[in-house]
Order: structure tokens, then C-alpha cells, then sequence
């Protein structure tokens, strides 16, 4: 088979897998009565919310088409970046659909069946969302490959397929992260601080919102991000390869390979490790009936190790030297770190001596807490130091991109633990509305918990990933401006570079201001509802009556819609308007600023939140007073404080500096003489 044919097909089969497991799922049993009705607002609240951003996204991306089609970049970018768009659009979307459907199965299996039977529910269901998400970048950018890329003249126009991409994960990420944190805020604020009643009580009008919320922005808007990630690190591997074959007489790049090699091993290695995702799928079915936890860690060390080893055999097979391996050993293994580390700072002591802060009241959680997310930012960045080096002294800065690839080569399987969280979560929730016992909540409490360990550990990686994707872009930025200004260089001493460097540092500042406020303002007005409900409504709070749930739904959507363009706008203009109105050299310089600034930010805010989040549930399990303690209250108000910081602005990191690096690579030859 042609080389250049094998992810297009590798993405068809990782679609077939994926709908495969959507049928298995869907074969399971659910619950009538409650459960079931409980689960149909969920996923009509879930449904409204989508159609109403893919409005305003189609919109976005139509505006787009067109003016990338009238530019001097011309229709074939055009076409390139609505491909990418839509991509991205269905990657989110069928992730969430599957989400909605395999929740209250889960809840059915945890009452009826017991824990292996719901823990294999909840993770096909996430398996669903990783599986497409890596499949149809595989499928789509694989085929833009085919007609575009396998020429170094026009292997530029694949680059919109990344900024389509990134487009689409900006709204999905910023919109669903808004309306998840404000739902979430709202719900907990006046229901378990105010009314002192459990989490997910079917008295919370909010509840429903903030079950609709986990699918919107931690299963579609972390799906959204990254895809973005992982077509972004691909293109950007390419283009540094387009490059060094551009400036190579013989097409041959000293040290490295065959120059067309050197282009397509970028997909190939993603086709190596969707395969590899796919068997550990079968790995963690085959563990199900053991613990959880031993179950998904066995199957993220398995996609892990299984691709290391391949990769070396199939970096022999195109006949590209041994030190592009190394590489992207170093990429897998810098990922296996980066999680490690998040889990470290999320789930063990840190935790514990966040709890403990309790004691003292709300005031001592929160500055424990922030301490403890600054802390958690050392290894992480020390690891992606490390991977750097590794990289660029086996493979030059074609090795770094190939450490970015390797690192997301086995998202199918990464996100898969990921999606699984929020499943879980919302079982336990569908298991507590519907009042279905102790035994029932505890089996999806514990899948929860072990959700939320996950998903901290899905978001370092996220970070880690976007970090290792923006360099590998900006990379490719010098290189593209280069190889149409002379000489072109980023140099400290450039007053232009710094003052990029500088507008470039403020972008994640103000983008993390922007989103924490809209999740406050978006809050305020749940919270002030959820107060009138239980003014207003006889009975509500005695449990005689029923809430308006739908309104808390769309105030949550109708605040996150409104708020989640400026973020947008400022991701897709600020290098448009840096690159024409000062320059190539302040627009690199930019760059380099927003990096830093992100990747500092997003691990800062995701681990502290992730920390105050597990603080809370440690404190919930009998540590301390348990529920409803004076320590009890402190700690959730240190979990209110980091929900809008590890779901929505800490995550819109990610997006950002991708979304600007893709930008600034589209508009570079745009940039030269």
C-alpha cells in the first residue's frame, strides 16, 4: 500500500471501531422511569446548547471561508479550512452524543450489575469520543495530505485544516467551559452552601444544567482541544519537513532522511498509535473485572509502550535515521511525566493538606490551594525542557515536532479515560436524582472520583501537548518566514521581538480574565434564579414539587453563547493584526510571550482546581467532619473557586496559543517581500 494511504484508511477503520463500540453501548440496558426522563433532559439540554453554537460557529467559519478565499492564499486554503472546521465540529459533537447515551446506562449497570459492568459502560462510552476524535484527523488531514501535501509547493494549504480546527475548539472549549462552570457554580452555591442539600439533589433546579454542562465542556470542549493539538502538532511536523526539503538540492536532509519520508512520518506515526489505542481499548475490557484503577492505568501504559516499540520499527522501515525515535521516545515519555506529576499534585498529598486547610476556615483553603497549583508547575515545564533537548539534539527542530506528535499519537486511548470522567459523573448524578440508594451512588462515586483523577491527568497532558504542538507551529512559523525573508531571525535585542514578546505575555492574562468573569456573571444570574425557584415555587424544597430546570439550561447557554466571542476574536485577529501592522519579527516575538504565558497559567489554574476539586471529595468521604462540617463548607468554597479555573480559563490556554500559532503559520507567506 502507498504510504500516503495508510492514515486516511487507518482513520475509516478507527471510525468502524468507534461505531462498533457506539452499538455495544447502546445495547446495554437503561432504566425506565426516572432515570430514563432524567437522562432525556440531559441530552435534549445537551443537544439545544450544540445547535445553538454551531450556529454562531457556522457563521465564524463561513466569514473565514470567504475572506481566506478572496486572499492571496487563495480557495484551496479555503477549502482546507472549512475540512478542518467540520472535522472538528463532528469530532466534538458525536463525542458528546455518545456521552449522553452511555450515562444513564451507566447508572443502570452500577445499580443492577455492579462496578465492572458500569466501569465498561462508562468507558466505551469515552472510548467513542477518543477513537473519532483521532480517526477523523487521521481522515481528514490524511486526505488534504493526498492531494496537497505530498507536493513541498503546495504542502502549505493544508495548514487551514489546523486553523479550522482550532476555530472550532475555541467556541467548543470557551463556550462549553463557560456554561459548565456556570452551571456548576450556581447549582453548588445556593443548593449544597446556601440550602445545605447534597450534590445533585433533585430539588436543585441547577442540577440538570450542571449535568448538561460535564458533556458540553469536558467531553465536546475537551475533545475540541485536543484535536486541535493533534492535527496541529502533524501540520506543523510537516511543515518544518516541507522546509528543509525546499532548501535540500537533492531532496535528501543531511542526518534525518528521505525528504518525502521525512513529510508523511508525521501521520504515519498518528496511524501507529490510533492502532495501538484500539488495542489498549481491548486491554482495559479484558481488566474490567479487576479495580479501576488498575484497569485504565494498564490500558494507558499499553497504548504507551506498544507505540514506543512500533515506532521504532517503523521509523526503520521508511529509512529515516535512528535519532528521529529518540525523539519520539522522549515526546511519549515526557507525556507519561506530565501526567504523573498532575496526578501527584491532584490526588495524593497535596490534597490531603488542602482538606486540612479547612480547619481554618475557607480563606486558608484557597491560599493553600493557589500555592499548591504554582508549585505544580515546576515539573511539568522542566519536563517539557527536557523533551526539548532530547528532541532537538537527535533531530534538530524536526525531532521537537515529531516529540509533539508522539505525545499525542495515542489520544484515542488518552481520551478515552478522559470522556470517561464526566460519563461517570453524570451517572452518579442521574443515580442520586432518581433516588436509587446508597449502594448504587457509592459504585458511582467511586467511578467519579477516579473520573476526576483522569481528567486532572488529561488536562496536564492537554497542557503538555499544546505546549510541545505551539513550539513545533512556531517553529514553523521562522521557518516559513525564512524561507521568504533572508536570514529572518527572532533576536532579543530587536525591539520589535520585545515588544511581541510583552503584547504576547498579556493575551492569556486577558483571555483568563474574560472567561473567569463570564463564568461569574453567568453564574450570578443561575444562582439568582435557582433563588427565585425555591422562593417561589410551593413545595420545592420539601421535595412536593418540581423545578424549572430548562431555565437554568438556557440561562447557562444563552450567557456562554454571548460571552465566548471576544476570546475568539482575540485568538484569531491579534497575530492578523501584529504580523501586518508591525511585522513577521513582533509577531514571533508574540508568540513566544503568549507560550510562556499559557503554558504557566493553564498548569497553575487546571492543578490548583483540580486539587480544591479532590479536596472537597476527601472531605466528603468522613475525613475531617465529613459532609456538612465546618471544614466541609470551606472546602467547597475552595472547589467553587477552582471550577472556573480548571474547566474554563485554565483549558482556553490551550486553544489560545494553538489558535494563534496556526494563524500566524497560515498568514506567513502572507508576511514575506
Amino acid at each position: 500500500m502507498d504510504p500516503s494511504l495508510i492514515p486516511p484508511v487507518t482513520g475509516i477503520l478507527g471510525l468502524i471501531v468507534a461505531f462498533v463500540l457506539f452499538r455495544i453501548v447502546m445495547r446495554y440496558p437503561q432504566m425506565e422511569g426516572k432515570p430514563s426522563r432524567i437522562a432525556r433532559l440531559i441530552q435534549q439540554g445537551a443537544l439545544a446548547f450544540m445547535r445553538r453554537e454551531l450556529i454562531l460557529i457556522a457563521l465564524s467559519v463561513a466569514v473565514i471561508f470567504v475572506a481566506l478565499s478572496f486572499s492571496a492564499l487563495g480557495l484551496q486554503t479555503a477549502i482546507s479550512f472549512l475540512v478542518g472546521a467540520t472535522c472538528s465540529a463532528l469530532a466534538g459533537f458525536l463525542g458528546m452524543y455518545a456521552a449522553t447515551r452511555a450515562n444513564v446506562r451507566t447508572t443502570t449497570a452500577a445499580h443492577e450489575f455492579g462496578q465492572s459492568r458500569a466501569l465498561r459502560v462508562a468507558f466505551y462510552g469515552g472510548s467513542v469520543m477518543g477513537l473519532v476524535l483521532a480517526s477523523l484527523g487521521l481522515l481528514g488531514l490524511g486526505a488534504l495530505y493526498l492531494v496537497f501535501g505530498t507536493d513541498p509547493d503546495t504542502a502549505h494549504r493544508i495548514h487551514g485544516f489546523g486553523m479550522g480546527a482550532g476555530v472550532v475548539a475555541l467556541f467548543y472549549r470557551v463556550g462549553g467551559g463557560i456554561f459548565t462552570k456556570a452551571a456548576d457554580v450556581g447549582a453548588d452555591s445556593v443548593g449544597k452552601v446556601e440550602a445545605g442539600i447534597p450534590e445533585d439533589d433533585p430539588r436543585n433546579p441547577g442540577v440538570i444544567a450542571d449535568n448538561v454542562g460535564d458533556n458540553v465542556g469536558d467531553v465536546a470542549g475537551m475533545g475540541s482541544d485536543i484535536f486541535e493539538s493533534y492535527c496541529g502538532a502533524m501540520i506543523a511536523t510537516v511543515a518544518l519537513a516541507t522546509v528543509m526539503v525546499q532548501q535540500s538540492p537533492t531532496g535528501h536532509v543531511e542526518g534525518l532522511g528521505e525528504g518525502s519520508a521525512l513529510m508523511s512520518l508525521p501521520l504515519l506515526l498518528s496511524s501507529l498509535g490510533l492502532v495501538c489505542s484500539i488495542l489498549a481499548i481491548m486491554v482495559v475490557r479484558a481488566l474490567s473485572g479487576l479495580s479501576p484503577v488498575i484497569a485504565l492505568r494498564s490500558g494507558t501504559m499499553a497504548a504507551a509502550l506498544g507505540f514506543v516499540v512500533l515506532a521504532f520499527f517503523l521509523i526503520q522501515a521508511v529509512g529515516i535515521d535512528t535519532g528521529v525515535w529518540f525523539a519520539a521516545v522522549a515526546g511519549a515519555i515526557g507525556g507519561v511525566i506530565i501526567g504523573l506529576s498532575t496526578e501527584y499534585y491532584t490526588a495524593a498529598k497535596p490534597v490531603r493538606d488542602i482538606a486540612r486547610a479547612g480547619e481554618t476556615g475557607a480563606a486558608t483553603v484557597v491560599i493553600k490551594g493557589l500555592a499548591i497549583g504554582m508549585q505544580s508547575v515546576v515539573v511539568p515545564v522542566l519536563s517539557i525542557c527536557l523533551v526539548i533537548f532530547i528532541a532537538n539534539v537527535n533531530a534538530d527542530l524536526y525531532g521537537v515536532g515529531i516529540a509533539a506528535v508522539s505525545m499525542l499519537a495515542t489520544v484515542g486511548m488518552t481520551m478515552a479515560i478522559d470522556a470517561y470522567g464526566p460519563i461517570a459523573d453524570n451517572a452518579g448524578g442521574i443515580a442520586e436524582m432518581s433516588g436509587l440508594g446508597e449502594d448504587t451512588r457509592q459504585i458511582t462515586d467511586s467511578l467519579d472520583e477516579l473520573g476526576n483523577t483522569t481528567a486532572a491527568i488529561g488536562k496536564g497532558f492537554a497542557i503538555g501537548a499544546a505546549a510541545l504542538a505551539a513550539l513545533t507551529l512556531i517553529a514553523a512559523y521562522i521557518a516559513e518566514v525564512d524561507h521568504r525573508i533572508p536570514d529572518f531571525a527572532l533576536k532579543i535585542s530587536d525591539p520589535l521581538v520585545l515588544i511581541g514578546l510583552f503584547l504576547g505575555a498579556v493575551f492569556p492574562f486577558l483571555v483568563a480574565s474574560i472567561t473567569m468573569t463570564a463564568v461569574g456573571n453567568a453564574a450570578i444570574e443561575i444562582i439568582e434564579e435557582i433563588r427565585r425557584q425555591f422562593r417561589e415555587i410551593p413545595g420545592l424544597l420539601e421535595g412536593t414539587a418540581e423545578p424549572d430546570a430548562a431555565r437554568c439550561v438556557d440561562i447557562a447557554a444563552a450567557g456562554a453563547i454571548k460571552r465566548m466571542l471576544l476570546p475568539a476574536a482575540l485568538a484569531v485577529l491579534g497575530p492578523v493584526v501584529v504580523g501586518f501592522g508591525l511585522g513577521p519579527e513582533a509577531l514571533g516575538g508574540m508568540l513566544a510571550g503568549a507560550l510562556l504565558g499559557c503554558v504557566l497559567l493553564a498548569l497553575t489554574m487546571a492543578n490548583a482546581g483540580g486539587a480544591w476539586d479532590n479536596a472537597k471529595k476527601y472531605v466528603e468521604k468522613g475525613h475531617y467532619g465529613g459532609k456538612g462540617s465546618d471544614v466541609h463548607l470551606a472546602n467547597v468554597v475552595g472547589d467553587t473557586v477552582g471550577d472556573p479555573l480548571k474547566d474554563t480559563s485554565g483549558p482556553s490556554m490551550n486553544i489560545l496559543i494553538n489558535v494563534m500559532a496556526i494563524v500566524s503559520l497560515v498568514i506567513a507567506p502572507l508576511l514575506g517581500p
